[in-house]
């Protein structure tokens, strides 16, 4: 088994933490043979938002079929898998339960290594799927419910040096998008339509001077929430550009104004940016536009928009990571919905699993 491994490596990774399932097998952490997802979004829409319940039933009916299409797809069996690779946390409790037992049933079939993979570390390495990682590097991730910047001095090791205190920034999307009567998920919708409109709202800029990597984006919702409310009292129609735009941009200038102060602290090499509003289209560019004028040396990586959102692929290249730093579970891994890497290393995440 040790020498077919090392010749190619085969993970087979899942990944249920929240509305999408997905299996995906890696190559050698950075060549995806197949990622096959299987979104929910049609079903959660109607809900305004994701109904923890209606998403574990899902993962109950889509998490085999996954496996089984990534597998014909990679054009490989499972007596060609190096390992298999889960995300077992953070997320929600049941989701994450569908995923954690497909794979610790394939694991046990087939006698391979499990291999345990944080979700937000997964976001981080969706980027060794673009290029390798230079270390040390700064993270932003930037997903459904986190906002954080993450300092790593090398690989496997975590440092959160900023994080949200209340709402994320997705979070907030999701909630004004509810307000403007877009449906779920609300990002994209709130990028497209900024593109027309502008600031003309002015909307605070939470926590941008205090000395800290921290975001708060309660403030900023509920001044949105009141502007529009407002508004409707009075009998005034505003303009939804105007108010996507002028949300849009505060959320922008807080980020990355925050994010390039830690790329000067740090003295970092690479700026990853991560998770499902990594793919923001004027996020992307506004920090193009800052690091070629400010820090022109810092190598500035964003996955693919496919790779943003969930997806097994992202898991797949964090558990090569983890894997030959000798990260390994059993059958006891359990799902840890409140999992997370305030400061980690490989041992820490070692004992974690136990």
């Amino acid at each position: 088994m040790e020498n077919k491994s090392q010749q190619r490596e085969l993970i087979l990774a899942f990944e249920s933490s929240c509305d999408e399932t997905s299996v995906a097998v890696v190559e050698n952490g950075d060549t995806i043979l197949s990622n096959v997802i299987a979104s929910q979004i049609n079903s959660q829409k109607r809900f305004g938002g994701v109904v923890p319940e209606v998403a574990s039933r899902h993962h109950v009916e889509q998490v085999t079929l996954c496996a089984e299409e990534a597998m014909t797809q990679a054009g490989v069996t499972y007596a060609d898998l190096t390992a298999v690779a889960v995300t077992y946390g953070p997320g929600l409790v049941g989701a994450l339960l569908i995923g954690v037992s497909a794979a610790k049933a394939v694991a046990f079939a087939h006698q391979l290594p499990l291999v345990p993979v944080n979700h937000m570390a997964g976001h981080i390495y969706a980027a060794r799927l673009v290029k390798p990682l230079t270390y040390p590097l700064l993270a932003l991730l930037v997903s459904g419910g986190h906002t954080e910047i993450v300092y790593m001095r090398a690989a496997g090791e975590f440092e959160i040096i900023g994080d949200t205190r209340d709402d994320a920034a997705g979070e907030a999307f999701d909630k004004v998008g509810r307000v403007l009567n877009l449906t779920y998920p609300a990002g994209k919708k709130i990028d497209e339509l900024a593109k027309q409109g502008q600031d003309t709202f002015d909307f605070p800029r939470a926590m941008i001077k205090e000395a800290n990597y921290d975001f708060s984006f309660s403030g900023l919702k509920s001044a949105f929430i009141n502007t529009v409310h407002n508004a409707e009292q009075r009998g005034e129609e505003l303009s939804r550009a105007d108010l996507a735009a002028s949300f849009q941009a505060s959320v922008i200038d807080v980020i990355v104004t925050k994010t390039m102060r830690a790329v000067h602290e740090y003295g970092v090499k690479q700026l990853v940016m991560a998770g499902g509003v990594a793919a923001n289209s004027g996020l992307r560019a506004r920090f193009q536009q800052e690091i070629a004028v400010q820090t022109p040396d810092v190598d500035f990586v964003v996955p693919p928009l496919r790779l943003c959102a969930d997806n097994g692929a992202m898991i797949g290249a964090a558990a090569h990571v983890f894997y030959q730093q000798g990260i390994r579970a059993d059958g006891h891994l359990n799902a840890k919905p409140g999992l997370s890497f305030d400061y980690m290393t490989p041992a820490r995440q070692a004992e974690l699993v136990k």
